[in-house]
């Protein structure tokens, strides 16, 4: 068996339905009594029904969170938080409510509660990308770790198809990733096969039956362990390329790892068997990269960078930006490889695994 390290991490996760309703308990567990609550402006009015329930406990809502973590957004969040004399904060709604309440917790260490409305898995994660003048920085830190997270079945219900679809497919990403990552290990292998097989099996029957509960308690549960094991064991090729190519062409986050995740595997699949293996266990399929083509096209998953709005006369930048400070990956980062990456993946070509 291969050496390992394997590190847990602190957090506390509720899960189940009408869970909210736990919140306040939550928060004065946790010794807070002044919380800044935080959305984007479409959950705007799903989060002050959540700050009226409070009542006393709510010092205030920001619902100007937006995609990829802009920092002047995060800068105004901050002076919010600092007038209202915030103690903590809540994050509804999915990765970038999320990311705003972990760059607020950058600069201040306030307590941070999530409460995740799709499947991003961002919420169990120490990991931030924040996204200035066109270029988004990843960090990891244990500050940005959300303390307590409250998986609330009820609030995926509503959930669009297409999010659904690609929220779920960011959240597989995270899974097969953390399979071939540098500082894997069983524990966290195992539950990543795990994660793949469950969001594979609730991702076609939410499309068949967005209203069926049980496809969305086994999606969310699948979300919650795909996060677990991207924040355990770490990135490589897959989110390197949907950082850089996310923040420098604005693209929907999910829609870009949903498009990039077959391409990705079918890079690394040679270098990375065992990871390969699993992934095709946990679909069914012959290999890794075919099963991920497969969901894709079972679901109705967006296939091209080209069909998210990202230029052909980007292909020469985003490979730039990807070979610049990779992350570690089983396969060499090789930038004429990796531009035929992406070339591929903004036509929407089939993958296949590379010699």
């Amino acid at each position: 068996m291969q050496p390992f390290v394997y590190t847990a991490l602190p957090s506390r996760v509720i899960f189940g339905s009408g869970t909210v309703s736990r919140l306040s308990d939550e928060l004065e567990r946790a010794g807070c009594r002044r919380a800044l609550l935080l959305s984007t402006p479409e959950q705007a009015d799903s989060l002050h029904r959540i700050a009226a329930s409070l009542g006393p406990l709510a010092a205030g809502t920001f619902t100007e969170a937006a995609m990829h973590t802009p920092i002047d957004v995060t800068e105004r969040a901050v002076q919010k938080a600092q007038e209202c004399g915030a103690d903590c904060t809540v994050a509804f709604g999915g990765g970038s409510s999320t990311g705003l309440g972990k760059a607020i917790a950058l600069r201040t260490d306030l307590t941070q509660f999530a409460i995740p409305t799709t499947y991003a898995g961002s919420e169990v994660t120490p990991i931030i990308g924040e996204t200035s003048g066109g270029v988004k920085t990843t960090q990891r830190t244990l500050k940005v770790l959300p303390e307590v997270v409250i998986y609330d079945v009820d609030f995926t219900m509503s959930l669009p198809q297409r999010l659904s679809v690609t929220s779920g497919t960011n959240a597989i990403a995270h899974a097969v990733e953390a399979l071939y990552a540098q500082d894997r290990n069983p524990v966290i292998s195992m539950m990543a096969e795990q994660a793949i097989a469950a969001m594979g099996r609730a991702l076609p029957q939410i499309v068949a039956n967005p209203k069926d509960p049980e496809a969305r308690a086994q999606a969310l549960y699948g979300a919650w362990l795909c996060g677990v094991c991207l924040g355990s064991v770490g990135m490589a090729l897959h989110h390197k390329l949907c950082h850089v190519i996310g923040g420098a062409f604005d693209l929907p986050h999910a829609d870009t790892h949903t498009v990039i995740l077959p391409y990705a595997m079918a890079y690394n699949a040679k270098a990375a068997p065992d990871a390969d293996a699993a992934v095709a266990r946990a679909l069914g399929a012959a290999d890794g990269t075919s099963g991920l083509v497969d969901l894709a096209t079972r679901l109705g998953s967006p296939r091209s960078l080209k069909s998210l709005g990202m230029p052909e006369s980007g292909i020469d930048r985003a490979t730039e930006l990807a070979v610049q400070n990779p992350y570690w990956n089983p396969r060499p980062i090789e930038k004429v490889a990796v531009r035929a990456l992406i070339a591929a993946a903004w036509a929407g070509d089939t993958p296949k695994p590379l010699d």
